[in-house]
């Protein structure tokens, strides 16, 4: 699913650039990708349109009215659940607590975040994807982030020599 939507993300600039579903699908299938990854994918990307879109209908439980749920302030303290420290894992967690540390994924993104990292296969979910997750949060939202967070995002760490 992923390569998918890393493709997604170099052919169309912005989200509202990116074809609906039907023809993107097609557009997918023609590139070659398999059927089974692309219908992940747009299964994924049409909860990330919901979520980008009408964030307090995406991420509010389903027993709670709309009205009772009010997004994270920016001096809040998140505390993760057992099933998303499970899925997410260590090195996610602290990399989102640092880009939120940095000011560069303000809390109402970050919930998109998880809410997209728990909606991804993979337990835990490495910090590969975890990364293509935040590109393509932005990429909903028709934001591209500073140049320095873009490349800590692309950046491979494998390549890094240690000082």
């Amino acid at each position: 699913m992923f390569e998918v939507l890393v493709f997604v993300y170099e052919n169309y600039w912005r989200g509202d650039a990116c074809p609906e579903s039907p023809q993107l699908g097609r557009k997918l299938s023609a590139v070659g990708f398999d059927a089974d990854e692309i219908e992940e994918a747009l299964r994924w990307l049409d909860g990330l349109h919901q979520a980008s879109h009408s964030p307090d209908l995406a991420l509010t439980a389903p027993i709670l009215p709309v009205e009772a749920i009010a997004f994270p302030a920016t001096d809040s303290l998140r505390i993760y659940s057992v099933a998303e420290q499970d899925h997410l894992g260590a090195e996610c967690l602290g990399f989102v607590s640092f880009l939120e540390t940095a000011g560069v994924l303000a809390p109402m993104m970050r919930e998109i975040v998880l809410d997209r990292a728990m909606a991804a296969n993979g337990s835990p979910v490495t910090l590969d994807d975890l990364k293509i997750i935040i590109l393509m949060v932005y990429w909903s939202f028709g934001e591209e982030p500073d140049a320095l967070v873009l490349d800590e995002l692309c950046d491979d760490a494998s390549d890094r020599v240690a000082h």
